[in-house]
């Protein structure tokens, strides 16, 4: 296994910690040469002491025809929440493409929006296509395809660029699927997150997936709690591991509980 090194990017609103990556804004190159190319998931911590922009990411097909990449699905799993910190999550789903541009232009957009209250343990799915922004007072890990595709649809009037058009093209209106606490398992066409809660003195032993030697088939371990060892090694909250296909860990937990999190690629490329 290898112990991620994260790189972190300060932003206006805070910063992002990217703890496992191979894309070529922010790789990692000790990750790139133990999973021998690139890897089709990228691993977040995101400190938002401010709200993000409002945001749409394109799915495979646009992104592939206009941006020559990958789409952006992701998903987040509340880390810690201040009270009543809240997310944009979806849009009203009447309004139409030129009331959303008289909107953003006028500076009326955030009455259409869609806003709901998160707590820590709270795992929230954004299909690309999805309004969406994260708000203030919030820490979250975000686990997404490997891209760095994000279309501004409106930002507050803090002076970057915004791309209305494109945000608009690729923007979905379905309601988004309820929030839910991770307390086991969630899957998407994309990865699946898996919750590993222990207790002091509990091992566990895990086997990670198939043998192979695609990028797709390494396994991400990410601590959201406590501390740990795994086959010996010491790991701290936040810090992060990939483990070869077909590895076997032993993982122990040194804190009074903990938990940590096993992310699955479900795409080889």
């Amino acid at each position: 296994m290898l112990k991620n090194l994260p790189l972190k990017f300060d932003k206006i609103w805070g910063y992002e910690i990217w703890f496992a990556s191979t894309h070529p804004n922010g790789c990692q190159k000790e990750l790139k040469d133990f999973v021998k190319g690139d890897y089709p998931l990228l691993g977040k911590v995101i400190q938002a002491n401010e709200a993000l922009s409002i945001q749409v990411h394109p799915d495979d097909d646009f992104a592939g025809t206009v941006e020559h990449c990958r789409g952006k699905n992701e998903c987040w799993y509340i880390l810690e929440a201040q009270p009543g910190a809240k997310l944009v999550y979806g849009i009203d789903e009447n309004i139409g493409d030129e009331e959303i541009k008289s909107a953003v232009k006028d500076g009326t957009l955030e009455k259409y929006l869609k806003y709901v209250e998160v707590k820590k343990g709270d795992l929230v799915y954004i299909p690309a296509g999805t309004v969406h922004a994260i708000g203030g007072g919030l820490r979250l890990l975000e686990i997404q395809q490997s891209s760095d595709i994000t279309y501004r649809l409106y930002d507050y009037n803090r002076g970057r660029e915004c791309h209305v058009e494109k945000a608009v093209k690729c923007l979905n209106r379905k309601i988004p699927e309820k929030i839910m606490q991770l307390t086991d398992t969630f899957e998407c066409p994309y990865f699946s997150l898996e919750k590993i809660n222990m207790e002091k003195n509990q091992n566990v032993k895990a086997v990670c997936a198939k043998k192979s030697d695609n990028p797709g088939n390494y396994v991400l371990f990410f601590v959201a709690e406590g501390n740990f060892t795994v086959n010996g090694k010491t790991f701290f909250t936040e810090e992060s591991f990939t483990a070869f296909p077909g590895e076997e860990l032993n993982i122990e937990v040194l804190s009074e509980t903990g938990s940590i999190i096993k992310i699955v690629c479900k795409t080889e490329c």
